[in-house]
C-alpha cells in the first residue's frame, strides 16, 4: 500500500507524544493535556441525556441545529453588539478545531500562505499543511508577553498571504492580545485583503483583571474575520465536540457542503447541550475559572521558587510557559528526561515552534494537591542535574 506524501509529512505532536509516553507510568504527574478535570455542569449533562432519551440522536442540517445558530448569534450579538444572521453566517462544527479546518479549506489554495504568530498551537500548523498551504511563523518573545507586534507580521505579509491566525487568550502561554495590537493588525489585514481567523476559545479564563478583546472591537472586522468558539473549556465540554464559526455569508455558506463531505454535522446531542450551556448564566464556568486561578498561582509560586526555572504569571487560560534555559538542556531532552527520572510529563517548548526552545508547557488542569506534587519532583529532578 503506497501512503501519500502528506500523510507521511504530518507527524504527531510532541504533546500527544509525551501524553501517550505518560501512559506507560504507574504514578505519573501528566501536565501535557489542555482536558480540564472539571466535569460538565450538571444541567448541561442533562440536556444532553434528555436529547439522548427523546430519540434526538439523528442528524441535523450539515450547518447545524437553527436554533442552536439563533442561541449563538444572540449571544455574539449581547458579547459585542455584532450582528450575526443565524441563517447565513453562523456554523456549528465538530469542535474549535474542525471549524479552523474547514475555514482554511475555504479560504487557501495550494502554496498560499498563512501567517501564525509563535509560539502557536501546533494545530495551525498541521492544517496549513494538510491542504498545501505554507505556514509563515512570526516569533514573539517573553519579554514582550508572547504578543506579535503589528510591524513584525506586515513584513511576513507577501502576495501570498491570504489568513492571519489570532489565538487570544493564547494557547500555549497565557498571553491575552490587547486593543491596540489587534487594532493594528487588523488595519493590516484590511489593506491587503487578508482574512484574520480569531481563535477565542478560552476567552472565559483570564485573570488578574485582564480584559478579553475581540477582533470584532476592531471597526471592519466583520467582514474580515472568521470567530473561532467552542464549548470545550468554558463549559468543560473537552469530549462533546462542539464547536462554532462566526463569519461573512460567502464564507459561511461554502462550508456546509465541506462539512456533508468531513463530518456531516456536529453531534445532534451535543448540539441541544450546547443550547442549554450558551442560554445558562455561566456561574459554573465562572466557578471553574476561579479555580484555574488557584491552581495558576500554586503553579507559578512553585515553579519560581525552583532554582534554574522561571515562569511569568499567564493572563489567561490553564496554561503556563516555564524557561528552563538556564538548566543548559533543550526543551525535548529536559522532558524526557523529567518523565523517566520523575514521572512528570511536560510538553517540550520547540512543539509550538522554534521561538519557544528553551521554554515547557504546563497544564494546569488537574486539583492543587497533584500540582504540588508535580511541583516537588520537578524540584528534585532540576537539583539533581
Amino acid at each position: 500500500m503506497r501512503i501519500s506524501d502528506m500523510a507521511n509529512r504530518i507527524q504527531p505532536s510532541l504533546t500527544r507524544k509525551l501524553f501517550d509516553m505518560a501512559k506507560q507510568y504507574d504514578d505519573v504527574i501528566d501536565f501535557t493535556l489542555g482536558d480540564p478535570d472539571y466535569e460538565t455542569p450538571d444541567y448541561i449533562k442533562k440536556a444532553g441525556c434528555e436529547a439522548i432519551l427523546g430519540g434526538k440522536t439523528k442528524y441535523s442540517a450539515n450547518a447545524g441545529l437553527q436554533e442552536l445558530r439563533n442561541v449563538i448569534s444572540d449571544r455574539i450579538k449581547k458579547e459585542t453588539n455584532i450582528v450575526y444572521n443565524p441563517e447565513k453566517e453562523i456554523q456549528i462544527t465538530v469542535g474549535a478545531m474542525e471549524g479552523i479546518y474547514l475555514s482554511l479549506c475555504c479560504l487557501i489554495n495550494p502554496g498560499e500562505e498563512v501567517i501564525i504568530p509563535t509560539p502557536y498551537w501546533v494545530n495551525y500548523k498541521h492544517m496549513t499543511e494538510i491542504l498545501n498551504g505554507v505556514p509563515v511563523f512570526v516569533a514573539a518573545d517573553e519579554e514582550h508577553d508572547f504578543i506579535v507586534t503589528a510591524d513584525a507580521v506586515r513584513a511576513a505579509i507577501t502576495d501570498k498571504t491570504r489568513v492571519i491566525i489570532i489565538n487570544s487568550p493564547n494557547n500555549p502561554t497565557g498571553t491575552v492580545y490587547d486593543y491596540d495590537t489587534l487594532l493594528a493588525i487588523s488595519q493590516i489585514a484590511i489593506e491587503n485583503d487578508i482574512t484574520i481567523i480569531f481563535d477565542e476559545c478560552y476567552k472565559s479564563i483570564l485573570y488578574d483583571g485582564a480584559k478579553f478583546v475581540s477582533i470584532l472591537d476592531c471597526p471592519g472586522m466583520k467582514e474580515h474575520a472568521v470567530i473561532v468558539n467552542s464549548c470545550s473549556k468554558r463549559y468543560s465540554m473537552t469530549g462533546w465536540r462542539l464547536g462554532y464559526l462566526a463569519g461573512p455569508e460567502e464564507l459561511i455558506t461554502n462550508l456546509p457542503k465541506l462539512q456533508e463531505n468531513i463530518a456531516a454535522c456536529a453531534p445532534l446531542p451535543s448540539q441541544y447541550a450546547a443550547i442549554t450551556a450558551l442560554s445558562g448564566d455561566d456561574k459554573a464556568s465562572d466557578d471553574m475559572r476561579n479555580g484555574y486561578e488557584l491552581r495558576r498561582n500554586v503553579l507559578v509560586e512553585g515553579i519560581n521558587s525552583i532554582d534554574k526555572l522561571s515562569c511569568k504569571y499567564p493572563k489567561g487560560t490553564f496554561y503556563a510557559m516555564v524557561n528552563i534555559q538556564k538548566t543548559g538542556l533543550k526543551s525535548e531532552e529536559f522532558a524526557y528526561e523529567l518523565l523517566q527520572s520523575v514521572q512528570v510529563a511536560v510538553v517540550p517548548g520547540i512543539t509550538y515552534g522554534e521561538a519557544s526552545e528553551g521554554y515547557v508547557r504546563i497544564a494546569y488542569t488537574m486539583h492543587e494537591d497533584k500540582i504540588k506534587e508535580g511541583l516537588r519532583r520537578i524540584k528534585q529532578f532540576v537539583d539533581s542535574l
